[in-house]
């Protein structure tokens, strides 16, 4: 469909020199060698029917608690490839019986599409990249290999894992189609490739991206900076075999543009997502309405899969535009969220944060971003710097060579900029208030368990409420 678009503007899509690779990090697949055939559906990343796995791998951890931490930078979560594969194991016959029989490759997106297109039964090239691999807790982030004691621990065969590349080297060739004979040659995990794609090199260096989720990336060089404030350490890069690898600290919000997808397709109150900047625009305040979207629980800096969405802060004169202006407020103070605590461990506060994705069309969203972090917030021309980020790996991979990313070769890019236009002062306590509001969202449903746990002693023992 792309040639076919290109063809039509008069581009010779013999120019293409290379393809690129980007996807959801965590969503996880599995599919059958032999046929080439998915298993089961993909388990996405936002996915919580693995909360009853993580409780039980809980309670599996030897000796200390940061075992898969230390070794992955990640919180044993629903949100990671890991229980995700075991969930599949323990819960779906068709993989385990094709994991039993040898005939069974497990991926992120990205393996699958990279397998799929190099030829997939006929000699697909079962691989992921370093990025990819940091995200599904079985990854040594330290070695850069499969972790056999992971491994053990989740139960994962390490036989149908992917081979494990750098971000930037020819994988394979495109074995048929119109592109047929042309390198894949770039693979990133989607905030990683938009990391590269804001061109974020230098330590310090940090982007957030608004998309279905929020999340917010620092580069930390080749240091594993471990965070005291609920972040999680990540591969951020390896752009070639022979390169050096950097880290990331990042910070993950899981719902921000669902929120709005929620408002349109669960509410109605929207038809399209673009209306929502027309409705808050209109009333230019929540008015003291708090929108917290906890659909899948919260996720950094609290990790609590339990917390539930709230709406609070309702008068009588609260309609839809206060409630679409609160869901953009709560993205935007989710992002302060993951900053304050990035800060913390960086130890150097960002002076300007740039951001970029889809919702970043939405000046409402921005300005309310900037008057919120109290800093000034820097969006690109060309917002999409996830295919960005992908073109530019695969452009730089050996064998391909069509640019450099050498810091002195890179050009500047035309940006848009947003200061604050409230007081510091009127910043913080809208952030404070929000913050109660968090809290409620983690109190209800422990409210809500102790009138269960009230009601079932109460039928057990007719007494207890006495």
């Amino acid at each position: 469909k792309t040639c076919e678009k290109l063809g039509q503007l008069n581009i010779d899509i013999s120019n293409i020199k290379a393809i690129g690779v980007s996807n959801q990090r965590e969503t996880t697949v599995v599919w059958d060698k032999l046929t080439g055939e998915p298993l089961y559906n993909a388990v996405v990343w936002l996915d919580l029917r693995t909360q009853s796995t993580v409780e039980n791998l809980y309670k599996r951890i030897p000796g200390n608690n940061n075992f898969v931490k230390s070794k992955t930078g990640l919180p044993l979560s629903t949100y990671f490839s890991a229980v995700k594969l075991r969930w599949l194991l323990d819960n779906v016959r068709k993989v385990q019986k094709a994991v039993e029989e040898n005939r069974a490759l497990l991926g992120t997106i990205d393996s699958w599409l990279i397998w799929s297109l190099t030829g997939g039964v006929n000699g697909g090239v079962h691989c992921t990249d370093v990025t990819n691999a940091s995200r599904t807790m079985l990854f040594n982030i330290h070695s850069l290999e499969w972790d056999k004691e992971l491994c053990n621990f989740f139960g994962i065969p390490m036989e149908i894992l992917p081979n494990v590349r750098s971000s930037s080297e020819i994988y394979g060739l495109m074995k048929a189609g119109a592109l047929g004979g042309v390198p894949i040659s770039g693979c990133l995990g989607d905030q990683s490739a938009a990391l590269v794609g804001q061109m974020c090199f230098q330590d310090g260096q940090a982007k957030n991206t608004y998309g279905t989720g929020c999340f917010l990336l620092c580069n930390t060089g080749h240091e594993c900076v471990f965070s005291e404030h609920g972040l999680l350490t990540t591969v951020a890069y390896k752009l070639g075999r022979d390169k050096p690898v950097y880290y990331a600290l990042e910070g993950s919000v899981a719902i921000a543009g669902a929120v709005i997808r929620w408002l349109r397709d669960n509410l109605g109150i929207i038809k399209s997502s673009e209306e929502i900047e027309k409705l808050a625009k209109e009333v230019g305040t929540s008015y003291g309405c708090y929108f917290v979207p906890a659909f899948s629980g919260l996720y950094a800096p609290y990790w609590e899969p339990s917390a539930r969405g709230i709406i609070c802060g309702l008068t009588q004169f609260t309609n839809k535009c206060h409630i679409a202006f609160a869901a953009l407020e709560a993205v935007c103070f989710q992002t302060r969220e993951i900053l304050d605590a990035m800060n913390r461990d960086c130890g150097i506060p960002l002076s300007h944060l740039q951001v970029d994705g889809g919702m970043t069309s939405n000046k409402i969203l921005m300005q309310l971003q900037a008057d919120i972090l109290y800093i000034p917030v820097v969006k690109p021309s060309m917002p999409e710097t996830t295919a960005l980020g992908a073109a530019m790996a695969a452009g730089a991979a050996e064998g391909v060579g069509v640019w450099s990313l050498e810091p002195e070769d890179l050009s500047a890019v035309m940006i848009e900029r947003f200061e604050p236009q409230i007081n510091a002062e009127e910043s913080e306590i809208r952030y404070s208030t929000w913050k109660k509001a968090v809290m409620k969202s983690m109190v209800g449903l422990q409210l809500s368990l102790r009138k269960v746990v009230t009601l079932v002693s109460s039928v057990v023992c007719p007494w207890a409420f006495l």
